[in-house]
């Protein structure tokens, strides 16, 4: 007779087990590889099944930088393949969750480097070779541009990408280029006062991620793109964006009270429900949304009106075009976020 004395149906609800518990686990004796991995734009642990990804740039409002996807993309990997992770968290720490890309670089300031983590020199990333490309009397090339941007959009995907369920804690802001992280998670929470859209369809900006109607739908997409207008975290809840709000000071508890949640499940069970759910938004064209959207927002950084934007910007400040782009609509002021984070 075999011997199931160590076999999982032994075990009372052995389902709830981690994948590395039990002798008959396909880890059984296997130490987790060590790691010291610093990041620059992030920080990373995991606790109670759960790996935590946090932005932590908080003087600058967790802005975009040339290293974020790449370590955003890293980090979500690692998780990936950690048998202790069951969901990965991501949020922001400071204000808010992030007030999209650096554009003080962009627009100020001519894509000056900063040192970045990874090599550029010499290709399409290189600030200079950039600065070149966004010059309102040279010539633009649109894929340089989009080699550019398109890279960004991959490094945010991992999240839709990963096998694994993502959950992104929204409060503060999310604007710009922070949502096009935030709607590639699998779910998002939010507190009920986050500052959640896309100001730079305004001008000088398309959602390059190309995720919104895929999240919201038809109609409610075009009503935040075609104005450049911003919704509450509470009205992201009620128009299905996120799938809860709460109070601000609720927003820890409630969060972990989610992913605890999602923690319980087997991974697998995890994995193949995600797989099967991805499949449909898959099919509804995201990779295709995302190669529209991102030349569509090259060609919106190189218009008639885009120019005019970035040299106002060199000119007077890149908070001064913003106000001055935000105005008319009533809805500017002296932002809780950096105004020159954004886009």
């Amino acid at each position: 007779m075999p011997d199931y004395t160590d076999h999982a149906g032994t075990r009372p609800a052995a389902w709830y087990e981690g994948l590395t518990e039990g002798k008959d686990s396909l880890f059984a004796d296997r130490e987790q590889a060590s790691s010291d991995i610093r990041y620059r734009t992030l920080t990373y642990e995991v606790t109670d099944r759960v790996a935590r990804i946090t932005f932590d740039r908080p003087d600058h409002g967790n802005a975009i930088t040339a290293d974020t996807p790449i370590e955003l993309a890293a980090a979500v990997e690692r998780a990936d393949l950690d048998p202790r992770v069951h969901v990965i968290l991501v949020s922001g720490r400071g204000k808010g969750f992030c007030g999209g890309y650096d554009l003080s670089i962009f627009a100020e300031n001519g894509f000056a480097p900063d040192g970045g983590a990874a090599p550029v020199d010499g290709t399409v990333l290189d600030p200079t070779v950039q600065a070149r490309n966004h010059n309102p009397w040279g010539t633009w090339d649109p894929m340089v541009d989009y080699q550019m941007m398109s890279r960004f959009n991959r490094g945010f995907s991992s999240l839709l990408h990963a096998n694994k369920p993502t959950v992104a804690k929204l409060h503060g802001f999310a604007v710009a280029g922070g949502t096009d992280i935030a709607l590639f998670a699998d779910q998002i929470i939010c507190a009920d006062d986050t500052k959640i859209g896309y100001p730079p369809t305004r001008v000088w900006g398309i959602p390059a991620a190309g995720m919104w109607a895929h999240r919201l739908g038809d109609q409610l997409a075009k009503r935040l793109l075609f104005t450049g207008d911003c919704i509450s975290g509470k009205q992201a809840a009620e128009w299905g964006l996120a799938v809860e709000s709460c109070p601000a000071d609720e927003l820890d508890e409630r969060t972990e009270a989610l992913v605890a949640r999602i923690a319980r499940m087997p991974i697998n069970q995890l994995i193949m429900a995600k797989l099967a759910l991805n499949s449909a938004l898959l099919a509804q064209g995201v990779a295709n949304s995302g190669m529209v959207s991102t030349v569509f927002d090259g060609i919106s950084r190189h218009t008639r009106e885009g120019y005019a934007f970035q040299l106002r910007a060199a000119t007077v400040g890149f908070r001064e075009a913003v106000r001055e782009r935000d105005e008319p609509y009533g809805d500017w002021k002296r932002a809780q976020f950096r105004e020159d984070a954004e886009g």
